[in-house]
Formats: C-alpha cells, structure tokens, sequence
C-alpha cells in the first residue's frame, strides 16, 4: 500500500491556506519528479467500474460523460472504450499533460479545470457523471459543498454513479486523505434533487480489505 504520508502533509499544508484544492497540483508536480507516490494511480480502470458496467450497462451513444478529479486518464478512457462522448477535468494542470503525454490519440477532451469554479456550459449538460474517491479527499467541512458541486453536472433523467472509501456511522473518522464517507453524507446528493436506483457495500478483494460505497443516481426528468 503507497506510503500516504506526502499526502496527508500536503493536504494539510493548503488546508491551513483554506485552499483545499492546491495540494493536488503539488502532489502531482512531486510525482513527475520521483519526489512522491500519486496513491490512487493504478493505471488501469477502477475496478469498481468494471465490475459496475457488468451488471448495469445501459445506453452510451450519444450520451455525454464527465469525469470528476480524471487523474491520469484511466477511468475516462475507459468511459470512452464504452462509447460515451467524454469530457473529464482536473485541478491539475500536470495531471492533464501526462495524461494527454499517456494519450496522444485519445478521443477524451481534457481540460484543467476547478470543481468550484466549472465552465458554465458544463452545469446541467452530461447523461453520465463518474465520480471516483475526489470526495473522500476533502475533510468534513468541505464535503457537502463538494457534493453539491458534482451533483450540478448531471442532466435531467441522466446519471451520477460516485465510488469511495465508507465508514459506519459510530466509527470514528480517520486522519486523511482519504476520509472514508459515512452514508449520511452521501444524502447530500438528494437535497441535489438526485434519486437513487442502487447501492451496493463491499470490500476489495485483497488486504487491507477497504471497504466501498458505489452508489449510483439519476436526476429526474423534468415536468413537460
């Protein structure tokens, strides 16, 4: 399991500059020069999401996609292999040149660009929005904003599917990131005005077992 201490010391670097979004670019920068380890950087898909689309494939042509906090570009080029017109942004401006550098003929539009701040244009405007782990590298006091932030993505009668770290209620929050979520939290996307059509628990399948939340939602059509 990758050393998170680098992390944990960034994080709280920027947090203490109430800038809880700077700590990524840095971390991103120390890793392109052996300086630090990116913890989530499999390079390879989630397997969350693959084992996602094996039991709930629905229509992707034609439907456009966002990805959330893209990183180095797995997820979303899986979301393009898929069929999804896909766009996926970071706050990391290295983070979307090595993944352009991993990517030379990729059909994904990446973009550097700030949860808080989005283009415009985005707001409201994708069929498919794939949040993986960006909200449990937020501290509680940021959390709720967070998720109001991804939930304003989603279309009407389009769908947010949002993967992370869980915890239970009386369990005790742990010195992050990551800061698994208490299913509470998770609400917050339904005072978004999403429903939910699923969630499922578990646990990966190796040591140290982390336990997951997938949780898929769907922004009503709205009234004609």
């Amino acid at each position: 399991m990758p050393d998170r201490a680098r992390v944990r010391q960034l994080a709280q670097e920027y947090l203490r500059k109430g800038d809880p979004l700077g700590w990524f670019e840095a971390l991103y920068q120390e890793a392109e020069s052996g300086d630090a380890v990116l913890p989530w950087a499999d390079r390879k898909p989630n397997p969350g999401l693959i084992e996602f689309w094996k039991t709930h494939r629905f229509e992707s042509s034609g439907q456009r996609a966002l990805v959330i906090g893209s990183g180095l570009g797995d997820d979303s080029e899986q979301l393009a292999a898929w069929g999804f017109p896909t766009v996926a942004f970071d706050i990391s401006k290295t983070a979307i040149e090595n993944t352009r550098k991993r990517y030379p003929h990729t059909l994904v539009e990446y973009v550097t660009a700030d949860l808080f701040h989005p283009p415009p244009a985005w707001i409201g405007n994708f069929d498919f929005v794939l949040e993986v782990y960006t909200i449990q590298s937020f501290p509680a006091e940021w959390r709720a904003k967070v998720i109001a932030g991804i939930a304003q993505f989603v279309a009407p009668g389009g769908r947010l599917l949002v993967i992370a770290r869980g915890r239970s209620a009386d369990e005790p929050e742990q010195m992050g990131p990551p800061w698994p979520l208490r299913l509470e939290e998770l609400d917050g996307f339904r005072r978004a005005g999403l429903e939910q059509e699923s969630f499922e628990e578990y646990a990966e399948p190796e040591p140290p077992w982390v336990r997951r939340f997938r949780v898929l939602y769907r922004r009503p059509n709205e009234s004609p």
